[in-house]
């Protein structure tokens, strides 16, 4: 296919449109359909307003501009790549964040739960001034939070140094140098010596059998922040068990397990999760207190 046989934007969505069908493409990067995907890397590509598609879909195209995006479609069609990863850059709301091969895609229930401030555990969230956040990846969430709790520092972990070259990007994007501090870590290890009000994670938690059937798509994110182990719960079960002494006394932690609810459940069968509401239902999100944390 060449550019001559494309003359506006609308002949390259219908085109993108019926490639990404043709070849099955898995979408669960922040577009749900091949037409949304489609129509965003070609508003992208030609750096047009993401949220203007019908003014310009009659638009006619130089050639340099139909090439550029073909290219686009090409690669997002025969080599899988996330479309995140081909504009670098992911939402989250209305946050923007850059990405790239080196962290998984932003997508989080926790990212929903924020802006209203944990409201239901959190009392005074004026009063919160201490907010640890595991497996930072992006750095995107604790973004969000430094937001929601304008008065907390944040510390922001992750194992992956690569992973937090991201995050810094995008906390001097945000200018929020003064306010989150990032931390090369395994979870605890190298933490300061300090209590948090909020523990917040959204750490890997694919269970191995569903590791082998992953999408390509997320096969092309980095393996080490998504799995977790037979169960999915290797990680979890070490952010649980060292919560309590990173806890102040009404402290809370928020933990993300994707659809592994039932795993979950059974490896903490000692304590009462609280399952959080999030738009996919009541199976993403568990939180703990510090009270239920303390050894009996």
């Amino acid at each position: 296919m060449t550019p001559n046989n494309f003359t506006t934007v609308r002949d390259l969505l219908r085109y993108a449109v019926t490639r990404f069908n043709g070849a099955k493409l898995f979408f669960g990067h922040g577009s749900d359909s091949a037409f949304d995907e489609a129509a965003y890397l070609i508003l992208h590509t030609l750096k047009l307003p993401l949220d203007k598609l019908e003014p310009f879909l009659d638009a006619h195209l130089l050639p340099n501009e139909t090439t550029a995006v073909l290219q686009v479609i090409e690669r997002r069609t025969s080599e899988r790549v996330p479309a995140a990863y081909l504009t670098n850059e992911a939402w989250l709301g209305n946050y923007r964040f850059y990405v790239d091969e080196r962290v998984i895609v932003p997508r989080s229930f926790i990212a929903e739960l924020i802006p209203d401030r944990f409201s239901s555990w959190v009392d005074d969230p004026e009063s919160i001034t201490n907010i640890l956040e595991l497996c930072t990846g992006s750095g995107c969430l604790s973004i969000l939070l430094s937001d929601a709790f304008p008065n907390a520092h944040v510390d922001a972990v992750d194992i992956s140094a690569d992973a937090l070259e991201v995050a810094r990007r995008n906390v001097d994007d945000y200018q929020l140098n003064d306010q989150i501090t990032l931390i090369e870590s395994d979870l605890y290890a190298k933490l300061p010596k300090q209590k948090y009000d909020l523990i917040v994670t959204n750490p890997p938690y694919v269970n191995s059998d569903s590791m082998s059937k992953l999408p390509q798509e997320y096969q092309r994110e980095p393996q080490i922040a998504l799995a977790g182990g037979a169960d999915g719960m290797d990680l979890v079960r070490k952010i649980v068990a060292g919560a309590a002494e990173r806890l102040t006394d009404t402290g809370v932690l928020v933990v993300e397990v994707g659809n592994e609810r039932d795993y979950a459940e059974a490896a903490f069968a000692d304590f009462e999760l609280t399952w959080v509401s999030t738009s996919a239902g009541d199976d993403m999100v568990f939180l703990l207190t510090a009270d239920q944390l303390k050894p009996r």
